[in-house]
């Protein structure tokens, strides 16, 4: 397949983005080693920073381009990244970067065989043999050797940009079963973060940030930052929030005790698709956090019809292309 950069009709990028939207963390690297960490590279994409001999730090996972088409959290991180490592000594926790899908990034691409946030996790049936597992079960093994030995503090941001307009344009999910305290502050830094709704999720559907919450301990989260953009072309300001909220955490700064509260959402129900007769009951420009009233039909799969179960539940992530087996959509209730 003939790869091509999304970066090559709209100028030379930024020294910074290219390099880590091309996982070339040379530079910064260089940097941080210079300043007395320990600097390692465990695979293609992943780079690890950590301060010998230092008292317990948390461990802090940063994660970008799972999705090779959502471009502008490698904007971000790409600068704050850049920034710190000319001040090396600022870094206050132990720093796991991951660049997710490389080869669906270069392609300008979602994914190249399959989407990649539906990997994590043990069964993938017929999904076993593609470029994206292999890609996830390094991204496994690297983050389980960060989290070895690491302290209680742990955290796990997946930075995303959701492909349709959203009621929230920002957005987060997060898993249950991190530990009360964690979550907590996992929700407070959500605030501060201009995040303005969290789904609290019950049960993986093979993502990246649950499979770190499930099995390392971490306060893990899905973010979604806006919309998809192309690479040079995004909007950083609409960023601007989550930016300053991630280059606090990196320096050890908590968040801002007056930060706003997000709305809260349960999980209602997840919609898989069964078949390839998989419908949604509604149009490709629905919004996310769409409110159906009760009864309202949500997709229908052969004999199978999913029905809103309660007063009021909203439409998160409808995707009918989703590959038979996966979800294709997450129904949602109001919580706070």
């Amino acid at each position: 397949m003939t790869q091509s950069t999304s970066s090559a009709a709209v100028g030379p990028l930024p020294e910074a983005v290219r390099a880590l939207a091309e996982a070339d963390f040379s530079a910064v690297a260089g940097r941080f080693s210079a300043a007395g960490y320990t600097v390692a590279q465990p695979a293609d994409g992943i780079l690890t920073i950590k301060r010998p001999g230092a008292p317990a730090r948390a461990s802090v996972l940063v994660s970008v381009g799972v999705h090779g088409d959502e471009t502008g959290p490698i904007e971000v991180v790409a600068h704050l990244l850049d920034a710190l490592s000319h001040e090396a000594n600022a870094l206050a926790v132990d720093l796991m970067l991951c660049v997710g899908n490389i080869g669906a990034i270069r392609a300008g691409k979602r994914f190249i065989d399959a989407d990649l946030n539906r990997m994590f996790r043990a069964e993938r049936g017929t999904l076993a043999g593609t470029a994206e597992a292999a890609r996830a079960d390094v991204m496994m093994a690297a983050t389980t050797a960060f989290f070895d030995g690491a302290g209680p503090v742990r955290w796990h941001l997946d930075l995303h940009t959701a492909i349709r307009p959203s009621v929230y344009p920002t957005f987060a999910i997060v898993p249950e079963l991190i530990e009360a305290g964690a979550r907590g502050q996992l929700v407070d830094w959500l605030g501060a973060a201009g995040i303005g709704a969290i789904i609290m999720n019950p049960q993986s559907a093979g993502t990246y940030s649950y499979y770190s919450a499930e099995h390392h301990g971490a306060a893990g989260t899905t973010v979604e930052l806006g919309r998809v953009g192309t690479l040079g072309q995004n909007d950083i300001g609409q960023f601007a929030e989550a930016a300053q909220a991630l280059d606090a955490l990196l320096h050890g700064v908590g968040p801002a005790s007056a930060g706003r509260s997000p709305h809260i959402f349960n999980t209602a129900q997840q919609i898989i698709k069964l078949s390839d007769r998989f419908q949604m009951a509604f149009g490709r420009d629905t919004q996310n956090f769409t409110a159906l009233p009760r009864g309202a039909e949500i997709a229908r799969d052969g004999d199978t019809v999913y029905t809103v179960q309660h007063d009021e539940e909203y439409v998160v992530f409808p995707n009918p292309d989703v590959r038979v087996g996966l979800r294709a959509g997450l129904m949602v209730v109001r919580a706070s």
